[in-house]
């Protein structure tokens, strides 16, 4: 099983970094755990990108559901990262019904659908981001759904905003189509191109995010303490969210990058910030 928990860790390493270093600050035990559901998460995501189509997507996502249920042990014990999530759930007491939602609601990356509204979008992070953060504080040592909530929230919009341009290049369009004014279309941002109307969009989903950003972090002198390491990620946001508030920011033209060294250095910041704030 160990080496399970170290594929898992070198996958997060390699496509999620900015969990990956908040994960740092967990310890021994929850951190490979984390690295875990992580590693578990990344596979949901990227089923697009390796199907490559609708159908074996949900091929692929039925497997995992079945995975969960418990109903293909064989194969599972064969996947390192389904044979750790399997040995994950039953040590920390995974709800499998959250990891069964963020399947769900990443059935939606499958096809090219446009985010309808805002409460759609809102829905999804919830189901995804939002389920990531719980999972993640029940491996720390609590269950905190409504901080998870708002945290994913935060976390969801953010990743979106930063998403544009790749969504685009798939032909997928996760801004809300009710915030674009004047019967504008997707059509624009898929050949690359930027418009008034798509900034004012992304303005109006940085204001929501930031809004869940506040939200979250108010909540945390109720949080246990050891909690903080699954919270983590979320303090990366603000910067993120710095960058596309620029004047000249071009979802297309403008990298939101963040050096490694600059992450790190945040990240330590707020470990420091947040086990001042938790509750012991």
């Amino acid at each position: 099983m160990d080496e399970n928990y170290r594929h898992c860790e070198a996958l997060v390493r390699a496509g999620d970094k900015d969990r990956y270093l908040a994960s740092l600050f967990a310890p021994g035990e929850k951190r490979a755990a984390l690295f875990v559901l992580y590693a578990f998460n990344a596979e949901i995501t990227s089923v697009r990108e390796r199907a490559r189509a609708p159908m074996p997507g949900e091929i692929r996502l039925q497997w995992w559901r079945d995975v969960i249920n418990g109903e293909r042990a064989g194969e599972a014990a064969a996947n390192p990262v389904a044979a750790a999530l399997a040995n994950a759930i039953a040590r920390f007491e995974l709800p499998k019904p959250r990891l069964l939602d963020l399947i769900e609601a990443h059935a939606f990356d499958l096809y090219d659908d446009p985010m309808p509204t805002f409460e759609a979008l809102a829905g999804y992070a919830r189901q995804t981001s939002g389920a990531v953060f719980d999972l993640a504080a029940r491996i720390t040592g609590a269950p905190a759904e409504y901080a998870a909530e708002r945290a994913g929230l935060a976390f969801g919009i953010t990743a979106v905003l930063r998403s544009v341009a790749l969504h685009a290049s798939r032909r997928q369009f996760f801004v809300p189509l009710e915030w674009l004014e004047n019967g504008v279309t997707p059509e624009e941002a898929f050949t690359g191109q930027s418009s008034p109307f798509l900034i004012n969009a992304l303005g109006m989903l940085r204001t929501r995010a930031r809004e869940n950003l506040s939200a979250f972090e108010s909540l945390l002198p109720q949080l246990p303490a050891v909690t903080m390491p699954a919270f983590l990620p979320v303090a990366l946001m603000p910067v993120y969210l710095s960058l596309m508030n620029r004047s000249d920011y071009d979802p297309f033209k403008t990298p939101v990058e963040v050096p490694q060294w600059r992450r790190q250095w945040m990240l330590w910041r707020a470990a420091w910030r947040y086990s001042l704030l938790m509750r012991r």
